[in-house]
């Protein structure tokens, strides 16, 4: 059984004018973002944001110039995401389309498809939600119930998704449905298709669920009698399983499976920096972060060869959740109440508070284990 590599990549020479750029952007447009917008990094929603950040061309980056994309190195495309993780940056409106829902429709969507949801995505005009988990369901996807039904000129969907981030605010979901019976227990992967389902489609019932902070960033979402044209299956009837689980290597890849608290540590290093007790705590943490976006670096340089790291993004992901979820309580212990500024405290609090989400997003802890244990054989 192969083992689990990561190669280190270097950044090409553009990456530094485009880094450049990036902060200059993201300084003046964050001078006023609260302590709220930053604990929230890549799930914060900001729909005038995003059209900005795809007027400079920062959606997109690596797709096709026919469907309005930028032609650029995953790599590049590596550099906008850790600035923009790195400052708290508002990015949801154009995140999972930019991320996933356009990778997966760029290489599986018709070229129906791909004219007309690309572009969109590009300019960050459509957002899109993930329809994957659904209750009762637990870590084990493929016994979703959600069922898509077929009829004259398309498909009728009954059931319920969960957790569906931002749903509420966005345009479309690429939804995993059951399309036909699975043919025995075991084989409850098969009979899965996915399909563009426009969120505002008559029968769609969104509910928010309230997180810890009392925000309304996750979702249940009732499909009762929702009609969804042929036009809008993505790749092959039957084939969802398949398309998803490839799908989320993506979802897994990027290094917001390791940044999202960053945040708080380069706000609060300044006054860090007067605690010697801090110095090793912090040391420890920085270095933590180095080998985290070496790997998760490493992940983005197989994506740009065509790989699909499935298991190495995987790592990177379970590693990297441990790290953003201890750091928001790790800086608590360290924090002077009497120097520590108090937006930074603030934003200290929430971060705690939203950290408990980030091993369930894209897998579980579960989930991701074993699939690192069968490549390396251990199961």
């Amino acid at each position: 059984m192969a083992g689990l590599r990561f190669d280190l990549r270097d950044l090409p020479p553009e990456a530094a004018a485009l880094r450049t750029d990036l902060r200059a952007f993201l300084a003046e447009a964050g001078r006023h973002w609260s302590p709220m917008v930053r604990a929230y990094s890549w799930m914060g929603f900001d729909r005038e944001f995003s059209r900005e950040v795809g007027r400079r061309g920062w959606i997109g980056m690596t797709w096709p110039g026919a469907y309005g994309g930028g032609e650029r190195s995953a790599l590049e495309r590596y550099v906008v995401l850790e600035e923009m993780l790195a400052a708290g940056a508002p990015v949801g409106a154009h995140w999972i389309g930019d991320r996933q829902s356009g990778p997966l429709i760029l290489r599986l969507g018709t070229e129906e498809q791909r004219r007309e949801f690309l572009p969109r995505i590009v300019s960050g005009e459509l957002a899109f939600a993930i329809g994957l988990s659904e209750p009762d369901s637990g870590s084990d996807l493929a016994s979703l119930r959600t069922r898509a039904e077929k009829v004259p000129g398309g498909w009728r969907i009954n059931g319920r998704k969960v957790w569906t981030t931002n749903a509420h605010r966005c345009d479309f979901m690429i939804a995993l449905l059951r399309t036909a019976p699975a043919p025995d227990p075991k084989a409850k992967h098969q009979g899965l298709s996915q399909f563009l389902v426009d969120c505002r489609s008559s029968g769609i019932t969104i509910r928010p669920i309230l997180d810890l902070v009392g925000e309304e960033g996750f979702n249940e979402i009732t499909f009762d009698d929702v009609f969804v044209p042929d036009s809008l299956l993505v790749g092959q009837e039957g084939n969802g399983w398949e398309q998803a689980t490839a799908e989320l290597a993506f979802e897994r890849a990027g290094p917001e499976r390791y940044l999202s608290s960053l945040p708080l540590l380069t706000a609060a290093l300044d006054d860090l920096r007067a605690e010697p007790a801090a110095a090793e705590t912090v040391g420890r943490l920085l270095a933590r972060a180095g080998t985290l976006r070496e790997m998760s670096l490493a992940v983005a340089g197989m994506l740009q060869d065509g790989k699909t790291p499935a298991r190495e993004a995987a790592l990177v992901k379970d590693v990297g959740n441990d790290y953003e979820q201890a750091l928001p309580e790790t800086l608590r212990d360290l924090f002077d109440p009497a120097r520590t500024p108090p937006e930074v405290q603030e934003m200290q609090r929430i971060m705690t508070m939203v950290a408990r989400s980030y091993s369930l997003r894209g897998g579980t802890r579960e989930i991701l284990r074993g699939i690192i244990a069968r490549q390396l054989g251990l199961r």
